[in-house]
């Protein structure tokens, strides 16, 4: 994330401070469009998307006991086919 800021500060003379703000600001932005309608569509660049995960059984790899894994809520990314050229 520091190389975005220090661009973004570059380009625009402001602050890393400031630049820092303003990347957090459009990733709120993104999570809270998410949450509300399920997904947010940035054209040419991907989708993010709410998904739910199902709880499941997992193993832990050093001792090999199965141990429950809770559902839970996550936020998915699909690259646009443009960033995968």
């Amino acid at each position: 994330m520091k190389q975005i800021i220090d661009a973004i500060a570059a380009e625009f003379g402001t602050t890393k401070k400031d630049a820092k703000a303003m990347i957090e600001r459009v990733f709120e932005g993104v999570i809270a469009e998410a949450q509300a309608e399920g997904k947010f569509r940035v054209s040419g660049f991907g989708t993010f998307t709410i998904k739910e995960k199902a709880a499941r059984k997992g193993r832990n790899p050093k001792t090999g006991e199965t141990i429950d894994i809770a559902a839970k809520t996550v936020l998915a990314f699909k690259a646009a086919k443009d960033v995968l050229d």
